[in-house]
């Protein structure tokens, strides 16, 4: 009976797994809020081979609100896949620049590397050619102030203002290389991604990045090749001219003696031999690029620290916002102090893409009321900090946990029955692989402090009157585990453990 009842709990969690996939996957909102008010822990779940989570599959499919929800529901933001692939990242692969927003919102990490080739979310980004979706990866370098252009530009030279914005942070963020030494601006220099370029560019990207032979890549062009050798091989005139007008040198030669024209001549770029043969006399001017924004940073930082998805609609709303006339107004902008939403400000922070400013310096925003450029926005007075609720615990073994028929022993381990994402117990790095194996080093992973519900942590389901009494079964169960040198002792310990925690994991 007790095989029997292990089988059919493990089938119906698989089964509403895959159901959850499907609805992520399918845009299905109300399917995917059904299962996850069941079991929230279905959000964990992953399926065989690829190790897709439903967020995933929603930030690769462009589901922005299923993303909103499976955080709700304390899934890991940066899980990865088989590949090594965060949901931002492959948001970031296919344009959706709604989720990297609401991902970004929710502080994803974008210093992640994939299994493939060492690519970040930025590589992807670039190798499609988002430009929406680089400059929400970089809104927390991305200072807002007015000169941030000239200074890029180094036409400002105030050394107090560049070390306000950390101008060395951001271009170590857009030179960094992925193997074989491909920056960002290499992946859309060859495919032809002009915007991209020009974005990356203004940036901080170096036109002087070279790629190496490392061994592991396959180049084509040969190792020591900038990214006008790249843009040559693309075939694209107007990312060679920005590289030109930036400085790129038209003599380097690679690996295999190759200048950026004799990469171009192989494949028959025969327009860009003009481009490529001699530097142009007069210094070109470049217009900076229409997706460069200012006040992003400003508003990811308001949104952060007061909330973006308010309640407040028309009919409790006194003074509501111009533009979508439903939310209250949280943030005015500076200048014009025009008042907006948390929300229609991000919007309009994202969605920017042009540089028709009446008044405002480049990067600035027009605002949709009056067209003066907005460079940064302000929270109003009544626009308070949230209290940032305390989560539930992720402090468990399992996603499911075996219910014996009949009563059994309290002592007895209960079976894990859907494996936890990459065995992670907490967003900590301690796992139940190394809690289960590596006993001998269980009083460095495993922190008591965990259980006490910090801020930024996720608090203990044990009872409030329970503390004291599991915290001494916790100190004196790893006295007598270092104490210890059989496996066995230590899982009859894991025994006892898993007895004094109370969970809600059962399917």
């Amino acid at each position: 009976m007790k095989f029997m009842s292990f089988v059919g709990n493990s089938f119906g969690c698989s089964a509403s797994g895959e159901r959850l996939l499907s609805a992520a996957r399918d845009g299905d909102l109300q399917e995917a809020k059904a299962l996850l008010e069941y079991n929230p822990r279905l959000a964990r779940y992953s399926n065989v081979g690829v190790r897709n989570s439903p967020l995933h599959y929603s930030a690769a499919h462009g589901h922005h609100e299923i993303v909103s929800l499976l955080i709700d529901s304390r899934v890991n933001i940066n899980l990865r896949n088989y590949s090594g692939q965060t949901a931002l990242m492959q948001a970031c692969q296919y344009g959706h620049w709604e989720v990297v927003q609401t991902l970004i919102l929710f502080n994803a990490n974008i210093h992640r590397v994939d299994c493939l080739n060492g690519g970040t979310a930025l590589h992807l980004a670039a190798l499609n050619g988002h430009p929406r979706c680089i400059r929400l990866l970089l809104a927390d370098y991305i200072p807002s102030i007015p000169n941030f252009w000239n200074i890029m530009q180094k036409r400002y030279k105030n050394e107090k203002s560049v070390a306000d914005f950390y101008k060395c942070a951001l271009r170590e963020v857009i030179n960094r290389p992925a193997d074989g030494g491909i920056t960002a601006l290499h992946m859309a220099a060859l495919n032809r991604h002009s915007e991209t370029v020009q974005l990356l560019l203004d940036l901080g990207a170096s036109v002087i990045e070279v790629t190496i032979d490392d061994g592991t890549t396959f180049d084509l062009m040969g190792a020591g090749s900038t990214p006008l050798h790249y843009a040559a091989c693309g075939g694209n005139a107007q990312c060679c001219q920005l590289l030109v007008a930036k400085g790129a040198s038209l003599t380097m030669e690679n690996a295999n003696g190759w200048t950026p024209l004799m990469v171009a001549h192989p494949w028959h770029r025969n327009s860009l031999e003009e481009i490529l043969t001699s530097q142009p006399e007069s210094q070109q001017r470049v217009l900076p690029s229409p997706y460069l924004c200012l006040p992003l940073m400003s508003v990811v930082k308001i949104a952060r620290e007061c909330g973006w998805r308010s309640n407040d609609v028309l009919h409790v709303c006194k003074y509501p916002c111009v533009v979508c006339l439903e939310r209250k107004c949280s943030v005015s902008a500076e200048g014009c102090a025009h008042e907006f939403c948390t929300i229609c400000a991000l919007y309009l922070c994202s969605m920017s893409s042009s540089t028709s400013v009446s008044h405002g310096p480049p990067g600035s925003i027009a605002c949709p009321l009056c067209r003066h450029g907005i460079v940064a926005f302000v929270n109003l007075p009544d626009t308070r900090p949230i209290m940032k609720a305390v989560a539930r615990n992720s402090f468990s073994f399992s996603s499911c946990t075996f219910t014996p028929a009949d009563d059994a022993d309290q002592n007895s381990l209960k079976t894990p029955l859907c494996k936890p994402d990459s065995v992670r117990i907490s967003p900590h790095g301690s796992s139940f692989l190394s809690l289960s194996l590596g006993f001998q080093r269980l009083s460095e992973k495993f922190r008591p402090g965990l259980c006490i519900g910090s801020p930024d942590c996720i608090p203990c389901r044990v009872p409030q009157g329970d503390y004291c009494e599991l915290r001494s079964n916790i100190d004196r169960c790893s006295r007598s585990l270092q104490r210890s040198t059989s496996q066995t002792e230590g899982r009859k310990w894991f025994c006892s453990f898993r007895s004094s925690v109370e969970t809600e994991s059962s399917c």
